[in-house]
């Protein structure tokens, strides 16, 4: 035989490479990484240009600028120059020397991946050498360079993600300084890299909240000196997400309290009363394609949930489920349960007739069966039965209508993944009333065999009840446990229970096989012999044999691993996967019961008419405060609270330095360190030195007692907004 064709080998050959680059996938990019950063050290100590610029040896780079044969340009392993490798190492000397040689560096970027697009100002910014980086700008650096190499992006297997422009790195470093000589050097504030990130939306992603709030602060003020029609924080990304909600979707807290700070107006304060007016600006889901709660609820992070305890998110969800949502939603419960009463009493009363046909078969019990179109919508008992066919088929459609429209807006994979926003339940609404539908076409077309459609209906409509549970407090967050144990623990499980039950029922099988059909009991074929094992396996039924005839010795033994392994083994291992998911979920109580009053009251917002559902809050525009949306929270905060926090603070803190051989306490909250910090500030107590002895420790302690109770300062006013009771009124 001849040669395979060229060609066919070519393909052959390509297929294999596509498979292999498959399989290594991510390991194998881990590998090249490595290996290119040990190539790239290799090539630096053969290099001596960029070995001098490594090592800032003035020396050797001067005799190479003698050297017409010495090639400024070239570049290492991953497409960096030798100004990239001195500003990597800091050494500011030999940048400006290889700046003087070939002043073209200074714009020069990286070629290679994954440190495409970076240039030496990138790599000055990261290492915060301020004069490196006025060196650069000095010989004409670019501040629009963008670093666009894998290194630089969003992804999980990146440690940071600074953007891709010179601003946006000198921002996340937190160097005011760099950030201000950029913007003084033509830097946009206002530029967006390859996601439509702004400054302001890496300054959100990024773990130092601290200096990211700072730089917000700094990047807003610039801003506002320029005459734009659209301010910096209201930007979108391509995400169409503003600064503002993507703080919300990734949970940070901080900053979210930041931004809040302010859109917040104090109105008055009497005493331990407090009246904030509290801007609703992206805020209230009211009318808005991309809501912010409904964002919140949805996000995969679940950092984002504790966005719903911050006030005034708090207050506007409570407000709006207490007056609206929740009498809207029971009343929908209650008109879905009537409906479901009305689907089942007409599958109850389905048009039969008696069976006209003969049995061919003893085991052939059926007595009735399916009447014709013609035959079934005859008598007045029919009639009304085709009424409430025709609302079941109505209410069906309804269900598609309102449920299709936003599959297409949430996405495919969010509103049916997300148990929160009751992922599961859609699904099986939807495939209900997609069942009923069928129903009716097989009704309409005289086809048999309507049971099967419409007993998996009745099923999954009576399911979908269990939905409505999300409107009490006490059942809402088990839903959500249930949906986890369905759709996680018995899913895994059901795997490992197929296995099993193939595997004996198969044994069980060619056990019997050679027996009398008539004395197997439930192993007369293989399809009941899968089935009867699977009772046997949720221990339904005993052993499913007849013990009055001599059963094959290997049954016995089969029958005794089956029973070690399906009964002790398996069925605790599924209890045990099902506790854990129950631990879980009732930790999480509070916070799965608050996010679902949040997915229900934007669902009922989006879809009840305005009418019904008008806009919560006070309008500016009546009082001089402009076109925006207020809610005004009153705030009840106790004094006593904050006192007493000083004081055990006053005391455990004198504990603390006299010795290091008591166990720690614990630490306040967030809440309770910033209370804490406040106070401190509104009371001047003598420093004390580490060598202060018990005595003298305590007496601070009776000191802040004794400045309280003779009224020398007045502490506690200025508590979070946490401590006391919260009162929402709105026009």
């Amino acid at each position: 035989m001849g040669a395979p064709p060229s060609k066919a080998r070519g393909l052959w050959i390509q297929l294999q490479k596509l498979l292999t680059s498959w399989l290594v996938g991510q390991q194998d990019w881990d590998q090249r990484l490595d290996e290119m950063y040990m190539l790239q050290q290799q090539k630096i100590r053969e290099s001596p240009l960029l070995r001098a610029a490594k090592d800032n040896d003035l020396c050797v780079l001067k005799k190479l600028l003698l050297d017409r044969n010495c090639d400024f340009r070239q570049r290492g392993a991953v497409g960096e120059t030798a100004l990239h490798v001195a500003a990597l190492y800091d050494n500011l000397e030999a940048a400006m020397v290889l700046m003087e040689a070939a002043p073209e560096l200074v714009k020069e970027p990286a070629i290679c991946e994954p440190f495409v697009g970076q240039t030496a100002l990138h790599i000055a910014v990261m290492n915060r050498n301020v004069n490196l980086v006025k060196a650069l700008l000095a010989q004409g650096a670019s501040v629009s360079a963008r670093a666009i190499g894998s290194a630089f992006r969003l992804t999980p297997h990146n440690l940071i993600y600074f953007g891709e422009h010179p601003l946006s790195f000198a921002a996340c470093m937190g160097s005011e300084e760099i950030v201000r000589l950029l913007i003084e050097h033509g830097a946009d504030i206002r530029a967006q890299d390859s996601l439509g990130n702004t400054v302001l939306h890496i300054l959100v992603l990024q773990p130092n909240k601290t200096f990211a709030c700072q730089m917000y602060n700094l990047l807003l003020s610039y801003d506002r000196r320029g005459d734009h029609l659209q301010s910096l924080d209201l930007m979108l990304n391509h995400q169409g997400l503003t600064p503002f909600k993507l703080a919300g979707v990734e949970g940070n807290t901080v900053m979210f309290q930041h931004l809040m700070q302010k859109r917040k107006y104090i109105q008055w304060t009497c005493g331990p009363l407090t009246s904030t007016l509290y801007d609703l600006t992206e805020i209230d889901s009211w009318g808005e394609d991309v809501s912010f709660l409904e964002l919140v609820v949805s996000s995969k992070k679940r950092e984002a949930r504790q966005i719903l305890e911050q006030t005034p998110v708090k207050q506007l969800v409570n407000f709006k489920w207490r007056k609206y949502g929740r009498p809207y939603f029971c009343i929908l419960g209650a008109l879905y349960v009537l409906y479901m009463i009305c689907f089942t009493m007409c599958c109850i009363h389905r048009p039969l007739k008696a069976r006209s046909g003969n049995r061919t078969d003893s085991r052939d019990i059926t007595v009735f069966q399916q009447k014709l179109l013609q035959e079934a919508y005859v008598t007045q008992q029919d009639k009304i039965r085709l009424v409430g066919e025709l609302m079941t088929v109505i209410g069906s459609a309804i269900i598609l209508f309102l449920e299709i429209p936003d599959i297409f807006r949430v996405g495919f994979s969010r509103y049916f993944g997300q148990t929160v926003l009751g992922g599961p339940f859609h699904v099986i609404t939807i495939t209900y009333s997609f069942l009923v539908l069928v129903t009716m076409v097989m009704r309409l077309t005289n086809t048999s065999g309507e049971v099967v459609p419409m007993s998996f209906a009745l099923v999954l409509g009576w399911c979908s009840v269990m939905y409505f549970a999300r409107g009490f407090q006490m059942l809402g967050p088990f839903t959500i446990m249930i949906q986890k144990m369905i759709f996680g623990d018995l899913l895994r499980f059901c795997w490992l229970m197929a296995v099993v039950i193939v595997g004996f029922a198969s044994a069980f099988y060619i056990i019997f096989q050679t027996e009398d059909p008539s004395a197997l009991g439930e192993f007369y074929d293989y399809p009941m012999a899968l089935f009867s094992t699977f009772e046997l396996f949720l221990t339904i039924i005993d052993g499913p044999a007849n013990y009055d005839v001599d059963l094959p010795f290997m049954y016995s033994i089969v029958y005794f691993a089956f029973a070690i392994i399906a009964t002790l083994l398996m069925i605790n291992l599924l209890v045990a996967m099902m506790g854990d998911t129950h631990w879980r979920v009732a930790h999480e109580q509070d916070e799965l019961w608050r996010a679902q009053v949040v997915a229900t009251t934007v669902m009922l917002e989006r879809k009840m008419p305005r009418t019904l559902w008008p806009r919560s809050g006070i309008c500016g525009y009546k009082y001089g405060l402009g076109d925006r949306w207020f809610l005004r929270v009153e705030t009840n905060q106790d004094q006593n609270t904050l006192r007493a926090r000083r004081y055990v603070e006053a005391f455990k803190g004198s504990d603390k330095e006299e010795g290091q051989g008591h166990p720690p306490e614990k630490r306040p909250s967030v809440t309770e360190s910033g209370l804490l910090a406040r106070a401190s500030l509104a009371l001047p107590t003598p420093s004390l030195s580490r060598t202060t002895s018990r005595s003298s420790g305590s007496h601070r302690g009776w000191e802040i007692i004794r400045r309280n109770t003779l009224g020398h300062v007045n502490l506690g006013l200025d508590l979070g907004e946490g401590d006391g009771d919260d009162r929402v009124y709105q026009l």
